[in-house]
């Protein structure tokens, strides 16, 4: 599981390596974030799909929260609205984001695609997919740093989303890494898993081709 996104995970990504690199303009970041906004919009909404297919109170206990991190427990709160913040940051007025009248129609396919694997896959699949969350770490530290380096146009309290997911992901990597290998026993099962995390990487990366053609 771990070596998928070693190969396939966007950090290898022409555009992130560009991003971190100092590289992009302000066009091509602020239309990153833009359409990035129209994935993280629908994290809440893949999590719920997948926590409805839980069938124990302590895996959906547990699940929840990754809702909750996202939408938040009260109004301005989560990962939403940090990332809303993030596009204030970088001259993004929140209602253009909110409105989603400028995303790529590659880009909704992609997220669309993403939403669909948890809403008809198994739990198996659904819970795999998540597992780029074992990278995330890392590239969030190297995206903190590149953002402070290279675009200080950009107000630091925008960066708020990228700090948080440091431990928020390492530890959703870890709980989900726990599951897949407690489930998947059989040989089947194991290349389902994969299969479904590469899938998952191809979202991450097909969103990147569709906003690097647009913006460059």
């Amino acid at each position: 599981m771990r070596a998928v996104p070693e190969r396939r995970y966007h950090h290898l990504h022409s555009f992130n390596l560009r991003m971190h690199a100092g590289e992009l303009s302000k066009d091509e970041l602020r239309g990153w974030i833009l359409n990035r906004f129209h994935y993280q919009r629908h994290i809440p909404i893949k999590d719920a799909l997948t926590l409805a297919k839980l069938e124990t109170p302590e895996l959906r206990r547990s699940w929840i929260r990754r809702i909750h991190d996202h939408d938040g427990t009260r109004p301005g709160e989560g990962g939403i609205e940090r990332w809303l913040r993030l596009g204030e940051a970088a001259g993004l007025p929140r209602e253009q984001l909110l409105s989603g009248q400028d995303v790529l129609p590659a880009v909704r396919l992609a997220v669309e695609g993403y939403v669909n694997l948890c809403r008809l896959g198994t739990p198996l699949e659904a819970v795999a997919a998540s597992l780029t969350e074992l990278f995330a770490p890392d590239l969030m530290r190297r995206r903190i740093d590149a953002f402070e380096r290279h675009y200080p146009w950009i107000d630091q309290d925008g960066l708020t989303y990228f700090r948080m997911r440091v431990p928020q992901g390492a530890r959703d990597g870890e709980e989900a890494l726990e599951l897949v290998l407690s489930w998947a026993t059989g040989r089947a099962d194991q290349e389902r898993a994969v299969a479904a995390l590469a899938y998952k990487c191809d979202v991450l990366w097909s969103l990147l081709d569709a906003v690097e053609r647009a913006y460059r």
